[in-house]
């Protein structure tokens, strides 16, 4: 339907024919005879309600929409045409449209507002035309109404074309040029499409036969049009009851927008933009054009409304009138501040109050719109004891005091037009004395604070800085200084910034003494220097006018004598502030220190940390502040000169690390490659080769990152004076190059019992062509029971590799070498964390750059049965089932998990598929390593939202759970066992938790003899830590791989504890534990700092089994497998 005339008309008018085989059966005569049938409206009612039922359902896509298509009502309507009764006037069925609601939003939510006719005539709302605005330009307010109306612009832009015959789309183009915005984003939602509108407009536009041409009709004037436009325009304005509605009928009365609390006026054409759109008309009322109000309710709000209404709306426009009285008294009213003269005395160049703040300070509120005649009565009012004028001026409280400035005059002017302001001060007085004294008043004699420095001798009889506020007026001259201060003659400074921050004195020459304090650019708070050249004093100013701020930075430092030579003292206190430059303390400390004169061309200052180490030298031109030191700091007196502004002070020593105060000192110039600077230190250590390269310090002094740009500049490297650089033996790589150690991540466990690196080697691939490998190696979950990592070798590649390249080359490692590994989609690829897999290394076409894989960075191989192809939302976890009645679980499997939708129920489900069990009958949990807990994975943290009303789902790639490759995925059986995930090792390991916390060692030095943990137990060996002992030389060790590769993560020293015990005997293939009591003397030969060896002697050590206690604590069949990491 196109609109509501429209749609009556096909309700109940148009006939429903019933002939041909589609007759219909007559009750009457009982046969099928020829019939139509309609629908009449028997009785109109007086007031007639229509609604458009935007909201409508779309069952293709199984959502709610908004109808927001054209659909036209009029102003005025005849139901005369869907009546029973014909005879009927056509006034009789005459309505009038009154109201319209309207919904703006879609079908979710939105906003209602309404348009209402003022049938009774109740408001005064009679609107002019609309008046130009001063200060906006006519054509400019033209051009914004030719824009607005497409059918000009267009006329405009074909008007001026030679050919008036142009392209369709080229005149879309030009239309873009003209207004600077498209047709689709200006007109199409109003207007449609740019040709559809073209062809609406025939008796305008001339379109070709196919229509991609479109020209302008001669017969058209744009002139004439756009006269008649302007003609047509105006403002809405009130309608004779003859003048017609936008449908052609007559219309009257004034029309407004309710939306809310905001009430506005608008014109009929308004509702013709409710046909269609977002904000669209969504109920219409309609009542009968006879239904006369009477006389008395025009201009009467009140007429014929209920009594109960009424007195709700009383006093709903009561506290209307107050809010609106309280409004007016907070944005009129404003606060006073009376100074009362007589509780007032002039003092030290201001005003003061006599007694207290409180008690000469009155508050009033006044209205601001009051005249200042107004005032003055109200505060005669207040003072009644007040005798004789009444002067009332401006005031304004200083650092000093209080001063007047203006004096207010005009008893007839609103404080508003006085330009009095709130929270003003007002100072009442006679207007000449206060005290007896005159008061001077205006900005010309406003008091100054002014901080007056001189040196005075203290009670110790040294010359010190005094600093002592005073009160000048601005327009005294500055020579009064030396008058308030009792100085016969002097220099005066004054304190002035540098653009860079610093601050100096200059002196104020004699000709300009004359000056004002203004003049000279002093406010309140500046500080002056006052010297007094009539005495001999040691003066503190330092060079280039460089002083202090205030009297606390005047300190001290002290100066130690490292020149190793002879002298009275060995450290003196020199005087000195912030911007005391070294130079002058340095040749103070020289001469109070008794030494040679020499030394001034020879020496240097140089800091003293509080561990008592000599930090950097600092240059001479410097200050303490520009030195960043502290008054009170120590200072160093050394040989040798300070560096230049080009030069720099190196410390450097060999190796990886440096302790404090072993480094050597080095002076070079900040222009030389890292290059030069490595051959200079290695000649200062006399180490030979190029093997080397430099590192930089870090903070927790180990080395940082290397200074791979060997033919960079210390500068451009951002070198500093006092940095740290270490030589450490090792050539850098090309740059884009890594050197990657590679580790093996060995399976263990009962799935891979009797399967060590070694044994790969005896594998071959089976007649199927699988490859024979250990059964379910799993990927990496619980790594101190079921996963250990071997040591292979570096590999030097280059970061454009793939990773597939990088698993080649490492199967070329002599480790690997005899291994009988198909090709390298057999390996899987795991970063090295804390000592563990850590991240999956997806795609082995991937290149190493893309993998994020620093220059720290370390890989770990593990073999596999099959190849593996993991998407990006493939997840590899390790699943453990727990056998029915035992504390232990079976050996991991390998399971590939779809993470998109990353919940419970789909995790749940998958493990369910993978061991064909039902999903309602199993409980799955996540193991936390670290503090020996299983974490249930359940559908416990489902939420609703309260905006959208929807179900959060439950991800477990977020807290509490954060699901990634590798973890380990525990697996009851309901059918069978409901019991939770714990396992005597969990036990063991919270009770262990459980000591640590409280402080207590799970095994006292009593048990263990003098046994302690070396650092190098707790992590993996570093490639310096690589020489390990082999399983001959070693009573208690790990077994070592082919190419005797050995257990690198923990290498055997004389005096420390075994870390791990080995099962030496064999049965079938397979180790048989060795039973052992709970404790027992093993006889360990060591080596030291890693290096293979044997030791001079053997060290006997009373060694606890690491399985003792839980092999009294778990069942017979449990499994206990020693942790490879003691703490």
């Amino acid at each position: 339907m196109s609109g509501l005339e429209d749609a009556l008309w096909n309700m109940y008018v148009e006939e429903e024919v019933f002939d041909s085989d589609n007759l219909y059966h007559c009750g009457a005569c009982d046969r099928l005879v020829e019939a139509a049938k309609s629908a009449k409206l028997h009785k109109l009612p007086p007031f007639l309600t229509v609604s458009l039922l935007r909201f409508n359902f779309d069952f293709v896509k199984c959502e709610r929409y908004k109808e927001t298509s054209c659909y036209t009502f009029p102003l005025r309507i005849n139901l005369k045409p869907f009546c029973e009764q014909s005879d009927l006037d056509d006034l009789e069925c005459m309505y009038d449209l009154f109201s319209v609601i309207i919904h703006e939003g879609g079908c979710y939510g939105g906003h209602y507002h309404v348009y209402i006719k003022d049938v009774d005539h109740l408001g005064n709302w009679q609107l002019q035309k609309e008046k130009s605005k001063p200060g906006v330009n006519s054509e400019d307010h033209q051009n914004e109404e030719e824009i607005d109306d497409p059918l000009r612009i267009l006329k405009a832009v074909l008007s001026q074309e030679e050919n008036n015959l142009i392209p369709v789309d080229q005149l879309g183009q030009k239309l873009l040029k003209k207004i600077g915005i498209s047709w689709n984003k200006k007109y199409r939602k109003q207007y449609g499409p740019l040709r559809k509108f073209l062809q609406r407009h025939s008796q305008v536009f001339l379109l070709s036969s196919d229509e991609s041409a479109v020209g302008l009709l001669k017969s058209c004037s744009l002139e004439a049009e756009s006269g008649s436009q302007r003609k047509g325009r105006h403002v809405f304005q009130t309608r004779t009851p003859d003048s017609a509605g936008f449908n052609g009928k007559a219309s009257c009365s004034h029309w407004f927008d309710i939306n809310d609390s905001k009430v506005q006026p608008i014109e009929e054409k308004d509702i013709e933009q409710q046909f269609q759109g977002k904000e669209s008309a969504y109920m219409l009322f309609y009542r009968k054009s006879q239904l006369q109000r009477p006389a008395e309710a025009r201009a009467n709000p009140r007429h014929k409304v209920p009594r109960h209404l009424l007195d709700e709306m009383d006093a709903a426009n009561t506290e209307l009138q107050t809010e609106r009285a309280e409004y007016d008294s907070t944005n009129n009213n404003i606060e006073l501040h009376l100074h009362l003269g007589p509780h007032y005395h002039f003092f030290n160049g201001a005003l003061h109050p006599v007694v207290s703040q409180t008690e000469s300070v009155w508050d009033l509120t006044f209205d601001k719109r009051k005249t200042l005649g107004d005032l003055r009565q109200s505060i005669f009012q207040l003072l009644e004891s007040w005798e004789g004028d009444m002067v009332l001026s401006v005031a304004k409280p200083l650092p000093a005091g209080l001063h007047i400035y203006q004096t207010l005059d005009g008893d007839g002017l609103t404080l508003c037009e006085l330009d009095i302001a709130d929270e003003e001060d007002i100072f009442v007085w006679d207007g000449v004395e206060v005290g007896g004294i005159q008061i001077p008043t205006g900005s010309d004699c406003e008091p100054l604070l002014l901080n007056v420095l001189h040196l005075a001798t203290s009670s110790e009889g040294r010359p010190q800085l005094t600093e002592s506020p005073c009160v000048f007026p601005a327009n005294a001259e500055v020579g009064s200084v030396f008058t308030a201060l009792a100085v016969p003659v002097g220099v005066v400074f004054i304190h002035k910034p540098e653009s860079a921050g610093e601050e100096h004195w200059a002196a104020i020459p004699k000709e300009d003494m004359a000056k004002t304090f203004r003049e000279q650019g002093l406010r309140n708070g500046s500080a002056i220097l006052i010297q007094d050249s009539s005495k001999e004093n040691n003066s503190l100013l330092t060079k280039q006018g460089k002083w202090i701020t205030s009297v606390n930075e005047v300190n001290w430092v002290q100066v130690k004598n490292f020149c190793q030579l002879e002298s009275e003292e060995e450290q003196i206190t020199v005087s000195a502030t912030v911007n005391t430059v070294v130079f002058d303390i340095r040749i103070k400390a020289i001469k109070e220190l008794k030494l040679m004169k020499e030394l001034a061309d020879s020496s240097c200052l140089r800091p003293v940390d509080r561990n008592g180490k000599l930090l950097c030298p600092v240059p001479d031109s410097y200050t303490l502040k520009e030195a960043e030191l502290k008054t009170g700091s120590s200072l160093g007196l050394c040989p040798g000169r300070a560096p230049t502004c080009s030069q720099l002070f190196l410390f450097f020593a060999v190796g990886s690390s440096a302790e404090p105060g072993t480094e050597m000192e080095i002076i070079v110039e900040e222009t030389i490659s890292v290059r030069e600077c490595l051959k200079i230190m290695l000649e200062k250590f006399g180490l030979p080769g190029d093997t080397w390269h430099l590192r930089k310090m870090d903070w927790c002094y180990e080395a940082g990152e290397p200074l791979c740009e060997e033919d960079a500049t210390l500068r451009e490297l951002m070198i500093r004076s006092g940095d740290t650089l270490l030589l450490v033996e090792g050539k850098l790589l090309p740059r884009g190059f890594l050197k990657v150690p590679v580790w093996w991540c060995q399976p263990r466990g009962p799935a891979a019992q009797g399967k060590s690196l070694r044994d790969w080697t005896s594998c071959a691939p089976s007649p199927g062509g699988v490859w024979g490998a250990a059964s379910a190696p799993g990927a990496p979950g619980d790594m101190h029971e079921d996963t250990s990592l071997r040591y292979l070798g570096d590999l030097e590649i280059s970061e454009d590799a793939t990773l597939a390249e990088l698993k080649s080359q490492a199967l070329t490692l002599p480790s690997l070498s005899e291994l009988c590994i198909p090709s390298p989609a057999f390996l899987r690829a795991w970063t090295v964390d804390g000592g563990r897999p850590g991240r999956l290394l997806r795609d082995s076409r991937r290149q190493l750059r893309e993998h994020k894989l620093g220059r720290r960075a370390e890989v770990c191989l593990e073999p596999l049965q099959e190849e593996e192809l993991l998407g990006p939302q493939d997840m590899l976890l390790r699943t453990r089932m727990r056998p029915p009645g035992e504390r232990v679980y079976s050996p991991p499997v390998d399971m590939v998990w779809d993470a998109a939708r990353g919940t419970a129920s789909s995790l749940r489900q998958r493990v369910a598929d993978f061991y064909s069990l039902p999903a309602e009958k199993i409980e799955i949990a996540k193991y936390l390593p670290d503090k020996s807990e299983w974490l249930p994975v359940s559908n416990w943290n489902q939420q609703t939202t309260k905006r959208k009303k929807k179900k959060k789902q439950d991800n477990l790639l977020g807290a509490p759970y954060y699901l990634k490759d590798g973890d380990t995925i525990g697996v009851q059986n309901l059918l069978v066992e409901d019991d939770d995930f714990g396992t005597v090792r969990d036990d063991a390991g919270k009770e262990n938790q459980t000591q640590l916390t409280l402080g207590t060692r799970t095994r006292k030095p009593s048990e263990c003899g003098a046994a302690t943990s070396s650092p190098a137990q707790g992590r993996l060996a570093s490639p310096t830590d690589r020489k390990l002992p082999s399983p001959s030389t070693s009573a208690v060790s790990d077994s070592a791989g082919p190419a005797g590769v050995p257990w690198a993560p923990h290498p055997v020293r004389a005096g420390t504890l075994a870390p791990r015990l080995r099962e030496p005997r064999l049965a079938g293939g397979r180790p048989v534990r060795t039973q052992m009591p709970s404790r027992c003397v093993v006889t360990v030969q060591g080596t030291v700092s890693g290096q293979a060896g044997p030791l001079c002697h053997r060290s006997t050590q009373h060694i606890r089994p690491w399985a003792a206690r839980a092999d009294r604590a778990g069942s017979a069949g449990a499994r206990q497998t020693p942790p490879p990491h003691p703490t």
